[in-house]
């Protein structure tokens, strides 16, 4: 009997051993009581937000699952350039942009070597082999599986661990990506997992942000990868819009400014926009009168911006602004100014 009782009492404490070990999980996991496994979102979130981040080169090599290491020798637009450091990204780069609106070409001399997402180093041999690895990362972003790159992690971070079928628990500290990458990534199927919050992040903006929850970390990365998209979306409009000005002639629709519009001042004249970044107003009515000479630009960040210099001509001088894109189309481009919004500027295409 008293064997029986011995037995009876070894198995309730074990079993409140148990209770208290999950406990434990489920308080540091926030709103998340049934605790994390291997195929949760939140494991999936941390292993995408810890994959390796080569976006830092895409105008090199087209794709972010992947970055390009050094050397490297590559042809852009039939000019060879041996590339050693970050610092020689720039020769790249310089000549992407001697001209807009044209076909640039990058070629890559084989062999070379590549860091993977999953922080693994391989040598390429050919543009085949590479053809490949850009294959495997767009699949990757069409099954949202690759890198989350719009939230960075600040460690160190502890993750609370209970081995289901040792019925032990344990804390790992993370001290980065690359650690929690291959943390989660051999994490076991008969594991539970907990984020001992509070954490904190990084966004892409700079933006330092405080999380609590499980239900928090998914929040913060819907909305960052939201922005993203903006962001995406905003650069390509202009990279349109750039084009739409070098390929077209305009004249200054209306511009104004304290609620007066003041467009009759342009109105003899029509602006070119040039695919070396420079741009022109002539007088049409007056082939004698000085040229107003410029430079412009298109930026985006969660908006697109034309940014005006001109620097010969006193009229157009009142253009000079960095301008919110506000619509656009082949015919017409609706500004505002970034410093003044009672102020807006509309150039039709003649």
């Amino acid at each position: 009997m008293k064997t029986l009782k011995l037995i009876t009492a070894l198995m309730f404490v074990s079993f409140l051993g148990f209770i208290s070990c999950q406990k434990e999980i489920d308080e540091e996991n926030g709103q998340n009581p049934n605790t994390n496994s291997v195929n949760s979102e939140t494991a999936k979130n941390l292993q995408r937000t810890a994959m390796y981040d080569g976006s830092f080169d895409d105008f090199l090599d087209g794709t972010s699952c992947s970055s390009v290491l050094f050397p490297v020798t590559v042809w852009v637009n039939n000019q060879k350039i041996i590339l050693t450091n970050k610092n020689d990204y720039q020769l790249v780069l310089n000549i992407l942009g001697e001209v807009i609106n044209d076909e640039d070409t990058i070629t890559f001399q084989f062999p070379i070597s590549v860091k993977l997402s999953n922080y693994t180093e391989v040598q390429v041999e050919n543009q085949a082999e590479y053809n490949a690895i850009k294959d495997t990362c767009e699949e990757a972003e069409a099954e949202k599986e690759n890198a989350i790159n719009c939230l960075k992690m600040n460690y160190p971070i502890s993750i609370l661990t209970y081995n289901i079928s040792l019925e032990q628990t344990s804390t790992t500290v993370i001290e980065s990506n690359q650690e929690l990458y291959t943390y989660m990534s051999n994490f076991n199927e008969d594991e539970k997992f907990s984020i001992k919050y509070p954490i904190s992040a990084t966004l892409s903006n700079d933006t330092e942000v405080n999380i609590s929850s499980d239900a928090e970390f998914k929040s913060h990365i819907s909305d960052c990868l939201g922005d993203e998209d903006t962001m995406d979306d905003a650069q390509e409009d202009a990279e349109t819009l750039e084009n739409i000005l070098v390929e077209g002639t305009f004249r200054v629709q209306s511009y104004i400014n304290g609620g007066v519009d003041t467009a009759n001042t342009y109105a003899n004249y029509t602006i070119d926009f040039a695919n070396d970044l420079t741009c022109s107003a002539t007088n049409t009515a007056n082939a004698l009168a000085e040229k107003a000479e410029g430079t412009f630009s298109v930026t985006s960040e969660m908006e697109v911006f034309l940014t005006l210099e001109f620097s010969s001509e006193a009229n157009f001088e009142l253009l000079n602004d960095t301008w919110t894109v506000t619509n656009y189309s082949s015919s017409s481009i609706t500004l505002q100014s970034t410093t003044n919004t009672s102020t807006a500027l509309v150039l039709n295409q003649i």
